[in-house]
């Protein structure tokens, strides 16, 4: 179906809106020489240069009313209103270059009190499949009646920045107008930007009228229809630990808690690909099938089977799919208020507990703090692990500040009575290199023990550094395990460890203390100033 894009200033013709999954393998196949159908029958497409996204090269336009809004800062750089006029008039022009186009037109948000109707303008048949698999996908009689809307894409990534334009730091620019609602991207052809773009002007909108948004995945309890949401960065579980088939999937990775409950943004998932199994996933493994796409893997040239395990391309290599995919998905995506809110973190010091229990200001704590940590050897010059922190799980795409998500969460627990559990997925008995990382049968173990229940009167004990409730007992999980002191041969080296942890969230959350209660200040480790 043709549509008119005159009102951007693009005269291409040939517009190519909505097409079916099974269209634009055919067009991708016949445009694009490197992109191939995978034995399973994914689209097996590349990113090109930039196979992540490009945090830094991420702009907010800086005008009013929002610049009073907005937390500026390293997150969030803001550009002249000129450049984004710039950047925008270059994407448009390349645009225009091409014999035609492709255009998404789909929702942002189950909950129909909250959906954005969102436009997608870009050149490659690749980006408009992934977009179409990511959003919520409108009925023939939706489409119809879908009306100008609410936030356009304009993805022209082959077309690079020029570094010339007033705050352009190389060649790739991602710019966001949180006025008009607008996307312009520009020297990456990496499609999460699109996805994250997304979340990123959620994250501006949904705050402002009184709605959490958050980057994480959401179960509901198949009898009762309670939730329970997963925060937690990259390489924590959350998208495994979503893939329950006990409970029905609400999402893997965005999220907004109403006054009525939580739904899911997107209408697809983007898992991690890298050295996926059929034994370990296999939900996630059967849902990369005809109709998803597979992102920068390595395949046998013979048979197209896909080698998970390869990282020549990437170490980010990735798959797309839609929910419904996902057997036990819930469709619509949208559940009960939570049960539980549950914080991932995968700890490579070996210092933090495999569950905790955390009262309302250690939420609000953590929370803000959105603690992982990287291992040693991942980057050139790690020799030991180092501590990541992403304020609210999130870092890249908030728009406000931290403390204005973390009030709004800290209100919704105490209105709801959800508990707040810090769960460790990384290692036991020492830090990265000496002690080994936490089973997934473990974690599982425990994420079941906080669905059922199990764990809300479990015996705990306070931590001396932390403060939280450690929880000492949980089914299916050795009783050593849980005491991670007790898993050190050298209890002081564990003391010394556990003290240098505590002493890097401290020096974090300096930067956030202006911002929040004496309560949630206190509510940090307890270590000397100095340790």
């Amino acid at each position: 179906m043709g549509l008119d894009l005159h009102q951007y200033g693009i005269n291409v013709t040939d517009v190519r809106r909505n097409l079916t999954p099974a269209i634009l393998y055919q067009e991708a196949l016949r445009t694009e020489s490197d992109t191939v159908i995978a034995s399973s029958g994914a689209l097996i497409a590349y990113s090109g240069e930039k196979t992540g996204r490009s945090p830094k090269d991420k702009h907010i336009v800086r005008r009013p009313p929002s610049e009073d809004e907005v937390w500026w800062g390293p997150v969030n750089v803001a550009i002249p209103e000129e450049t984004f006029g710039v950047n925008r008039e270059r994407a448009t022009d390349y645009l225009n270059t091409r014999p035609h186009l492709y255009v998404v037109d789909a929702f942002a948000g189950w909950d129909l009190d909250y959906r954005v109707k969102v436009r997608v303008i870009c050149t490659r048949p690749y980006h408009a499949l992934f977009m179409h698999t990511m959003l919520i996908r409108p009925t023939q009689e939706e489409l119809r009646a879908f009306g100008e809307p609410d936030a356009v894409i304009f993805n022209a990534g082959r077309f690079p920045a020029n570094r010339h334009t007033t705050g352009m730091t190389s060649k790739t620019s991602v710019d966001v107008s949180l006025e008009s609602r607008e996307l312009v991207i520009l020297g990456t052809e990496y499609a999460g930007e699109m996805k994250k773009g997304v979340l990123t002007l959620m994250n501006y909108l949904m705050p402002g009228r009184g709605v959490l948004s958050m980057h994480c995945s959401a179960t509901a309890d198949r009898a009762t229809g309670q939730s329970s949401v997963l925060f937690g960065l990259s390489g924590t579980g959350k998208t495994t630990l979503s893939a329950d088939p006990k409970r029905n999937l609400i999402g893997d990775d965005e999220h907004c808690w109403t006054d009525t409950g939580v739904f899911n943004i997107e209408g697809g998932c983007y898992a991690k690909a890298i050295d996926l199994t059929p034994e370990l996933e296999p939900d996630i493994f059967r849902a990369l099938r005809f109709g998803a796409v597979l992102e920068n893997v390595a395949y046998d040239e013979y048979d197209h089977t896909v080698d998970f395990s390869d990282d020549s391309i990437t170490q980010n290599t990735r798959g797309a799919y839609p929910i419904e995919f996902i057997q036990n998905a819930k469709i619509p995506c949208i559940a009960d208020h939570p049960s539980d809110v549950i914080f991932l973190t995968c700890d490579a010091f070996g210092v933090l507990p495999p569950v905790s229990r955390l009262n309302p200001e250690q939420a609000m704590y953590h929370f803000i703090s959105g603690y992982t940590a990287k291992v040693a050897g991942t980057e050139m010059g790690v020799t030991e692990p180092q501590a990541t922190f992403s304020p609210c799980f999130a870092g890249p795409f908030l728009v406000w500040h931290p403390g204005k998500y973390a009030a709004l969460l800290a209100d919704r627990i105490r209105k709801h009575g959800s508990k707040v559990w810090l769960v460790n997925t990384g290692w036991s008995g020492g830090s990265y290199g000496t002690g080994s990382r936490m089973k997934l049968a473990y974690t599982r173990a425990i994420i079941d023990a906080i669905h059922s229940g199990a764990l809300s009167g479990a015996p705990a004990v306070e931590d001396p550094v932390f403060g939280f409730s450690v929880i000492t007992r949980c089914e299916g999980v050795p009783d050593a395990m849980l005491r991670p002191r007790d898993t050190w041969s050298d209890a002081s080296a564990y003391d010394q460890a556990a003290r240098k942890l505590g002493a890097l969230f401290r020096d974090n959350f300096a930067q956030f203390e202006a911002g929040v209660s004496e309560g949630v200040r206190g509510a940090g480790p307890r270590i000397e100033s100095g340790s």
